[in-house]
């Protein structure tokens, strides 16, 4: 049902996202010292599966437009690492620029990942998140548009990628009538409890996204007139599902932790956006490549925020988020 969704030929549910690009890596032949591209503005699972096979990961820079890979950077990072695979992260629903990024893989032969764990649902062009690179992942963690309380799928349109990693997700047993290994597995499997409560969620997506997309202009709608507030400006080739909708407070008096503090006190939940993998203490001894000297990840880190953004949230609640929201910046801009 989900390779259908996206038009893949085989998909293999697993246990988590991590699961599915670890298999990923696993399948591609990544091993040690290979290098892995990633971008630094993400959760840490894409980098982490990087170091489960004893690979280098090196970081690049996202660019202002998307908060996805810079193509510059990418370029950059190609020409002088020589990397075997890149993990492209589709960042809260943003899918990335993947026509030039696609060209680039095939003019210097690297493989492609496409971590969409957050953007089942979004379109790049005629592109359903899910369908680019040599295989592509998702997540069905308990904060994830359609869920399965903890789960993931692995996706690729190759019939011996798909075959490999769905023996390494199940210990490595060889079909045989008894138990016979001739590889290192992991058991990866998703349960059939969580496999049934995922074909109810999946046939909801749509209802979903369009949930979403409707908060998220809605919160446009009425937090765009204020000088201090900032979203991903509107490009007609990118169509997020909106997971989370996220804004950047212009550096003032205001920062994210100060406005999370005062939102909290009026019973609202609001996160921080991802802290980049060159800032966390352990990737920090790792290359990090950017296009020019201002380092946009670090920037879009120290100002933005997600908004709560769950698809059930009520007209009734998004007005008490937005009142509570402007109320908090006028206060601190006094």
């Amino acid at each position: 049902e989900a390779s259908r969704y996206v038009n893949r030929k085989y998909a293999l549910a697993v246990n988590s996202g991590t699961s599915a690009l670890h298999l990923s890596l696993i399948s591609l032949g990544i091993k040690k010292d290979d290098v892995v591209l990633c971008p630094s503005f993400t959760f840490a699972a894409s980098a982490n599966v990087i170091l489960y096979q004893n690979a280098t990961p090196v970081f690049l820079d996202v660019d202002e437009e998307t908060w996805t890979i810079d193509l510059f950077a990418l370029e950059k990072a190609i020409k002088k690492h020589k990397p075997k695979a890149i993990i492209t992260v589709d960042l809260y629903g943003q899918m990335c620029k993947y026509d030039k990024i696609i060209e680039l893989c095939k003019k210097y032969k690297i493989y492609l990942i496409e971590d969409a764990a957050e953007s089942l649902g979004s379109t790049y062009g005629d592109i359903k998140a899910g369908k680019v690179g040599d295989i592509s992942i998702f997540s069905f963690n308990g904060n994830k548009i359609i869920t399965t309380s903890s789960g993931g799928m692995f996706l690729t349109d190759n019939k011996s990628l798909y075959e490999k990693a769905k023996l390494i997700s199940n210990q490595a047993k060889e079909n045989k009538k008894y138990y016979h290994h001739k590889n290192l597995g992991y058991n990866y499997r998703m349960s059939n409890l969580l496999a049934a409560i995922g074909r109810g969620q999946l046939s909801v997506i749509d209802e979903r996204v369009q949930a979403r997309r409707n908060i998220n202009q809605r919160y446009k709608e009425t937090l765009s007139g204020n000088s201090h507030i900032s979203f991903l400006e509107k490009n007609n080739s990118f169509k997020s599902n909106k997971w989370l909708t996220c804004i950047r407070l212009k550096p003032n008096k205001i920062s994210p932790e100060l406005i999370i503090k005062e939102m909290d006190r009026a019973g609202i939940e609001t996160r921080r956006v991802w802290k980049p993998m060159h800032l966390q203490p352990y990737y920090k001894k790792y290359v990090y490549v950017k296009q020019s000297k201002t380092d946009n990840s670090k920037m879009i880190f120290s100002e933005g925020l997600c908004l709560p953004s769950g698809s059930s949230l009520s007209v009734k609640d998004q007005d008490y988020v937005i009142k509570n929201l402007l109320g908090i910046i006028k206060k601190l801009n006094k």
